[in-house]
């Protein structure tokens, strides 16, 4: 859909130019001046979980009022670098405070933000360009972009991305185990035998349009490209136990929605390659993750470790791949990782390390699953994760 830009405050030369305001994901039109499928429950989420979902509400209603008033594109840029790295910094600040395991308050202030920052004035008014740069930065800058720092003088350093709660529809008050262990975990040195390790996070969003976008290669590809970190884990809520998935698949093939309601249109016999901006994802159809399997399966707790190898493809249905070769030719339908943006992160990971830095490790840890939010599962977690990672630290 295209609209015409009205001349009032845009000079003459361009008053004839026509930009569409919207943008198009998996064939369904996103218009970035309306309010998010996400966004829209943040109403529900106040209402049932008022002390999560408003918990971060200092940052957030300063931030609202500040972008209310503001008048073009420079301040409301100004506001974001400054509101965007503040409210990651809120959210580790509460939680390390209350120590309630609870990764919630940072994912409903942020959409509160973008909410407010959709609904302004001032950024109504700018071209579509210029709101999707503000909306990609703000994204970015709350999800942990400028807060990591490995500052701590250790032997080696670990990047650990973890996700935002999803499936909300279903459970408004769900939780995340990787977003809870991402914000465990940032700035904590781990140590074992004489090695010292200092972990940094990321949180991603559960939507196929950022990945599309390349949210994934602009976060991790400057850590793989340059070489510093020496190990990179990407995690999410899985199954029953801890899996570490041994061969993410190129292809998606989930029917399940992502936290915009939006369907990819694919399925477990129409698998189709995600996008890397305006072109397809290239890579092979599986890849191996480089873990230090071994010592990483000695970290001990309440669940198993698995080594998980399970895959499907087109002409083979699912079975354990003994090996890289055995699969790499085949149409992949699913990782071990599954077919939804867990499997993609960790594909998306291991294609940087294939390109900048083979020696890297780098490979998906997938939590026991979570109903909803269950304290007591989320610290058993955390901690088995922590053990798993100092473990490998060992294995480096």
């Amino acid at each position: 859909m295209f609209r015409t830009l009205k001349i009032k405050k845009i000079p003459l030369f361009i008053a004839s130019i026509t930009l569409s305001l919207s943008v198009v994901v998996n064939g369904q039109e996103i218009d970035k001046s309306e309010i998010t499928v996400e966004e829209k429950r943040v109403h529900k989420a106040i209402a049932t979980i008022p002390d999560v979902a408003q918990r971060l509400s200092n940052r957030v209603e300063k931030f609202t009022s500040l972008v209310n008033k503001a008048t073009n594109y420079t301040v409301l840029t100004q506001l974001i670098i400054r509101h965007g790295a503040g409210v990651f910094k809120d959210a580790k600040a509460s939680f390390n405070q209350l120590n309630d395991y609870d990764d919630r308050p940072l994912y409903w202030a942020r959409l509160q933000m973008s909410k407010a920052l959709r609904s302004s004035k001032a950024f109504g008014e700018l071209f579509p360009n210029q709101q999707q740069k503000l909306l990609w930065n703000l994204e970015l800058l709350s999800r942990g972009q400028a807060d990591v720092k490995f500052d701590k003088k250790t032997d080696k350093k670990i990047l650990l991305t973890g996700f935002d709660p999803f499936f909300l529809d279903r459970h408004i008050d769900q939780s995340n185990p990787s977003g809870v262990v991402a914000l465990s975990l940032d700035d904590v040195v781990v140590s074992i035998n004489g090695q010292t390790a200092e972990i940094e996070v990321l949180i991603i969003p559960v939507r196929f349009a950022d990945f599309d976008q390349g949210m994934i290669e602009e976060l991790l590809t400057p850590y793989v490209q340059n070489k510093s970190v020496d190990m990179i884990l990407t995690v999410s809520m899985g199954r029953e136990n801890f899996d570490l998935e041994r061969y993410p698949a190129l292809r998606r093939s989930a029917e399940a929605p992502d936290n915009l309601n939006i369907l990819t249109g694919a399925s477990k016999q129409n698998p189709i390659i995600p996008k890397l901006k305006d072109k397809f994802l290239s890579g092979p159809e599986f890849v191996e993750f480089s873990l230090p399997i071994l010592a990483m399966k000695k970290g001990g707790g309440k669940y198993s470790i698995n080594d998980n190898r399970e895959v499907s493809t087109l002409t083979g249905g699912t079975f354990n791949a003994k090996s890289l070769a055995d699969i790499v030719k085949q149409t992949s339908v699913s990782g071990s990782g599954g077919s939804y943006l867990s499997n993609e992160v960790s594909y998306r990971s291991i294609l940087l390390r294939d390109k900048f830095n083979l020696m890297l490790p780098v490979g998906h840890i997938h939590t026991p699953r979570i109903q909803a939010f269950d304290q007591q599962a989320l610290m058993d977690i955390v901690n088995q994760t922590k053990n798993i990672i100092t473990q490998g630290v060992a294995g480096l």
